[in-house]
């Protein structure tokens, strides 16, 4: 295991983060919603201190400023981020807090969409995960990887029963003024598997049922793939400086329709070019804001 891994470097911290955890790992229908563990946020915190920095930064508050603004006024808000580690959500939140009322503020009102991965495979990795707002939802992928036709169809019955829950919490949170932050990728991107880059098509749904927007680029990142990238915990931990930067507050139906235009004439997937869509504007941002990140 090498020594700078999460597995090595805090594994003083399991047993207290055993200590705190409440969730449940096993998501049904009846805890889809899982409100954050503020005891478990300070140690995630403390991680981040560890590890960004001190010039990383969240940028363009002005456009947070503007996105909190449509949500009170009771536009439906998402955030689509760039993933790259599970870095980014304990990032985003460390760097919004740590940059001025604006961007606390929108910390308090952010709800992530996560996968079951991270609730049932490992429960370090669900205690760290337990520090943020979520809702989980069942992954259209991990049915992908099922090839006994008897389960295939138990989890076919269970991701209906579980993400129909999940529609109903992310419906009941936006109506309580919060902002619902969703990775497109659905994965984190791995080194030479562009595949892992390539968005989710079911973003789409989500894109369709916001009124507003954020995307949100990555420039930097402290927790790296070890040889084992199912090893959540043999991540490898590094310094680094993080930028985080906001594109200005979208239109959700504008840019459905511009994504249209972008893809010209006789593509037939119209959910998946807007999300191609989506990562095409996240990867104009990402190439902008690497420009000078380590001079």
């Amino acid at each position: 295991m090498h020594p700078d891994s999460l597995a090595v470097r805090y594994r003083h911290l399991f047993p207290e983060l055993q200590r705190l955890t409440r969730a449940e790992n096993v998501i049904t229908e009846a805890n889809v919603f899982q409100p954050a563990n503020e005891e478990i946020r300070k140690i995630m915190d403390g991680m981040c201190r560890d590890n960004l920095r001190p010039d990383s930064e969240f940028r363009n508050l002005g456009a947070v400023r503007d996105f909190l603004s449509a949500i009170r006024g009771g536009k439906r808000g998402i955030i689509l981020m760039e993933h790259y580690s599970n870095f980014d959500l304990p990032g985003v939140m460390y760097l919004l807090s740590h940059s001025g009322p604006d961007g606390k503020d929108l910390a308090d009102h952010i709800v992530a969409i996560a996968g079951m991965k991270l609730n049932e495979d490992n429960p370090v990795v669900s205690a760290f995960a337990e520090a943020y707002t979520r809702i989980i939802i069942y992954p259209s992928r991990s049915l992908a990887a099922i090839t006994d036709p008897e389960t295939l169809k138990r989890e076919e019955q269970r991701s209906r029963v579980i993400n129909l829950a999940s529609m109903r919490a992310l419906d009941r949170v936006r109506k309580e003024g919060n902002a619902v932050l969703v990775f497109p990728s659905g994965t984190r991107y791995r080194p030479g598997r562009p595949e892992t880059k390539r968005g989710v098509r079911e973003i789409d749904s989500y894109i369709r049922l916001s009124d507003v927007m954020l995307l949100v680029s990555i420039n930097g990142n402290c927790l790296r793939f070890s040889d084992d990238p199912h090893d959540m915990l043999g991540d490898v931990l590094c310094t680094d400086r993080v930028i985080m930067c906001a594109s200005p507050v979208i239109d959700c139906v504008a840019f459905r329709e511009e994504a249209r235009t972008w893809a010209g004439e006789g593509v037939e997937d119209k959910k998946q070019l807007v999300v191609d869509y989506v990562m095409h504007r996240l990867e104009l941002m990402h190439e902008e804001n690497e420009v000078g990140r380590l001079s």
